[in-house]
């Protein structure tokens, strides 16, 4: 929430239960030019009374401004996280640390490497924490606010499920980039809503692309010529995730020839194949449903990724 001190107000900290009394908190900080770590806590019984609908107990940590390493992350491309003390003599210091191990500013006498390497756990699951690390004196708490990179989704094969896909995948926030090899299923009627088409053999497109980290590839052409190829060049990448589209059969088959080809055991784990949940759904929409939600428990460690591989 960014709040002035005549009470205007944007964005939100608690959905509603704590507004009023954070802007108000907002005010006191910036007329004392001090920040400041506010805890509203009330029993269930009383949560109604006081406006905490939900019970339990709420912390704000308050500014008098905002700081440069926050308007820097949010105003880049992603893989930033700002780490901010709460509490301590140092409470308010602040550094960014860029998915590299980069790090720009500093938390007292806090080891920079033990701040970088729990920022950099926190980006890789893309939620944010606060985590208690030791100085030369007491522990001191840090929150580690995530500002991750766009995820990108990448498929392989302009087929019917992909078209499905792709309106899904934009509105949870994908860059969404469809390759093929042949020009008849990769056009702007079929992909109204893509970010990218790219009409090439997978060596071609995954090159274009550069598939890293924020890449959830899904191969879906059903064309061995194009699958195969595809999925060996995602398994040597560092892709999030990996998609097959294919029977159990199929994907049986695949995976021993991908073993044939030097692929380890855990390297070949990767592909989730038959793609997606098992839903239960077979409509094109409903296949994309299912791969998206798999996709998403992949993303933020649920337990439905963990027992479909």
């Amino acid at each position: 929430m960014i709040a002035t001190p005549d009470g205007i107000m944007a964005g939100s900290v608690s959905g509603g239960c704590v507004e009023g009394a954070t802007v108000v908190e907002i005010g006191e900080a910036i007329a004392r030019g001090s920040p400041k770590l506010v805890t509203f806590g009330v029993s269930d019984e009383r949560a109604w009374e006081v406006g905490l609908a939900c019970g339990g107990t709420i912390k704000v940590f308050v500014e008098p401004r905002v700081r440069a390493e926050v308007l820097a992350a949010a105003r880049g491309p992603g893989g930033d996280v700002v780490a901010t003390v709460l509490d301590g003599p140092h409470a308010g210091a602040s550094a960014r640390i860029a998915d590299d191990g980069g790090t720009e500013g500093s938390l007292g006498d806090l080891p920079a490497r033990q701040v970088r390497d729990a920022a950099l756990v926190a980006l890789r699951r893309e939620s944010s924490a606060t985590v208690s690390l030791q100085a030369t004196g007491d522990p001191v708490s840090v929150f580690l606010e995530v500002f991750p990179r766009q995820p990108r989704l990448v498929i392989f094969g302009g087929v019917h499920i992909a078209v499905a896909l792709v309106p899904l995948a934009r509105a949870l926030g994908y860059r969404t980039i469809v390759a093929d090899g042949r020009p008849a299923f990769l056009t702007r009627d079929r992909f109204p809503e893509a970010d990218q088409l790219i009409l090439a053999w997978p060596d071609t497109a995954f090159e274009q692309i550069g598939l890293d980290a924020s890449c959830y590839v899904c191969i879906l052409s059903h064309d061995p010529k194009f699958d195969e190829p595809a999925l060996q060049l995602a398994l040597r990448s560092p892709a999030r995730y990996i998609g097959a589209i294919g029977s159990r059969r199929t994907q049986t088959a695949r995976r021993e020839r991908l073993k044939a080809a030097g692929f380890t055991e855990e390297g070949v784990a990767r592909v989730h194949g038959p793609i997606g949940l098992d839903l239960g759904g077979r409509q094109p929409i409903e296949t994309a449903l299912a791969i998206l939600a798999e996709m998403t428990a992949v993303r933020y460690g649920g337990t439905a990724a963990r027992a479909s591989t």
